[in-house]
């Protein structure tokens, strides 16, 4: 029987992207995620799912039961406490049910940087998470890498959002500062050499394209090969705070992660021992042809994962017992004369560079509220303009679940003083009518929470119905259904 691979971290970039490639290998696979129906969602039907967290040891022990070769993929930046000792207490614990579990190889991807430098915090938690993983005594193949170029990566799409929409850039320090990129189909293939390559015990091979370069160059090679004209003006000084919140401003990354990210770029990221080129066949890309892949996706490419899409990108915590809340709820319906799969499109088409239907201005200004509040903002936008599945981020909502035709419920992962859902039923009446159902869900933490749902009720007003009837009105759009316009009727409010 062929063996059994694990992969943990498959709902963020990397481990997404690994995922396809090796069910096109046919491997027999399987995956640990804290959301299994969202991963379910994304993986072919016969890739197994086991759900838990590398901090359960039950679940470690069932997700490695039987297996040879574990990825591991996953990191605690996202999160909003220790990250750091979030990571030792996974990688420790990895370690050891995988030593229980009798695995033969453990293959971890870290990140390049001197350990002899003053390593920044997160480039400090990745050369200390290879090192827990390897004292549980099971052999560990580290790949060590610095910038990935891919579109979709956290990286790269910061790149690309800077330059597409700074003509002229303030560039901190941090600019400046070298790294050795690599594209995301060389770090991929890597990964799947690392998991036959005849090497014994544990090592650790740095890996990088042949282009050692800034970040100032990435952009201006990205804005080259775009067509624009980009000016750079660099500044001696500019903290990791106040960049953090700069970017959450200009692109897809909120203040929490961006601050994290931008603290590891103090640090130079380059090869300096290039035995990897010597030991596997990967002969990586350089920068030039890396963005040219990047900017130009294959069709197939925009059904894989963005790093916005991980749960670590998000802004909602572990679940856990939680105590006694009240649940407040703003329900409203609309019949409309359409079938459900006409009711239903523009639900599954909401968000994004579409909007929602109504009050887009006070959803944009709610969404400038929370990146200052050091939340996720509405810049991750959407996966697919078309299509939504379970797991996706949708602005500042995470897809919790979605049934084709019938109901799309999002979990938020804004900033707020208790929890909140935003569910959307569509019920058929017959085959030419059907019944829009649109309920918010509010899970207030103390008295913060009803004194934030009770002050925006006037709005409610405004957004909640409004976006119920803009949902409604397209749903009959002749150009969407081949029906003609019909009218929305209300049922109850």
């Amino acid at each position: 029987m062929e063996r059994m691979v694990l992969v943990t971290g498959g709902t963020g970039y990397v481990g997404g992207r690994l995922i396809e490639a090796l069910e096109a290998r046919g491997a027999r696979l399987r995956c640990l995620a804290r959301a299994p129906e969202a991963l379910r969602a994304r993986v072919q039907p016969g890739t197994e799912v086991v759900a838990g967290d590398v901090l359960d040891r039950d679940a470690l022990d069932r997700a490695l039961a039987g297996v040879d070769t574990a990825f591991y993929l996953v990191h605690s930046m996202g999160a909003t406490g220790d990250f750091a000792d979030l990571d030792r207490q996974a990688a420790t614990g990895f370690g050891e049910a995988a030593a229980r579990a009798g695995v033969r190889r453990i293959i971890y991807l870290g990140g390049l940087g001197d350990s002899a430098d003053d390593l920044s915090p997160h480039l400090r938690s990745r050369h200390e998470t290879g090192a827990l993983l390897r004292q549980g005594g099971v052999p560990v193949l580290e790949l060590r890498a610095s910038i990935v170029i891919g579109s979709g990566s956290l990286s790269f799409e910061m790149v690309r959002a800077l330059t597409e929409r700074l003509p002229v850039m303030i560039c901190p320090r941090w600019v400046a500062i070298k790294a050795q990129p690599i594209a995301i189909d060389d770090v991929v293939a890597y990964l799947l050499e690392a998991i036959e390559i005849a090497i014994p015990g544990s090592r650790v091979f740095e890996i990088g394209g042949p282009d050692v370069v800034s970040y100032g160059d990435i952009m201006q090679e990205y804005a080259r090969q775009r067509g624009l004209r980009r000016l750079m003006v660099p500044v001696p000084l500019l903290t990791p705070h106040l960049s953090s919140l700069w970017l959450g401003l200009v692109t897809p990354l909120y203040a929490r992660v961006g601050r994290k990210l931008i603290r590891s770029i103090r640090n130079a990221t380059v090869v300096r021992d290039d035995e990897a080129l010597c030991a596997f066949h990967v002969r990586p890309a350089g920068l030039r042809e890396a963005i040219a892949r990047a900017i130009q996706p294959k069709p197939e490419a925009l059904a894989s994962n963005r790093w916005s899409d991980a749960r670590s990108a998000g802004g909602v915590p572990p679940v856990r017992p939680r105590p006694a809340t009240v649940t407040l709820c703003d329900e409203r319906t609309l019949d409309v004369d359409a079938g459900a799969a006409a009711a239903f499109a523009p639900i599954r088409r909401i968000g994004g560079q579409r909007g929602w239907y109504a009050a887009d201005l006070l959803w944009r200004l709610r969404g400038a509220m929370d990146l200052l509040a050091g939340g996720v903002g509405l810049r991750r936008g959407r996966r697919d303009p078309e299509w939504i599945r379970p797991g996706d981020a949708l602005d500042f909502w995470r897809v919790e679940s979605c049934v084709a035709d019938r109901q799309l419920r999002l979990e938020a992962e804004m900033k707020l003083p208790g929890r909140a859902w935003l569910q959307f039923d569509v019920e058929p009446i017959d085959p030419h009518r059907s019944r829009i159902r649109q309920t918010a869900t509010f899970e207030t933490s103390g008295l913060w929470g009803r004194l934030y749902w009770y002050a925006l009720l006037p709005l409610h007003a405004i957004v909640f119905s409004g976006m119920l009837r803009g949902i409604a009105s397209r749903a009959v759009e002749p150009e969407r259904n081949g029906t003609g316009s019909s009218r929305a009727r209300r049922a109850s409010q």
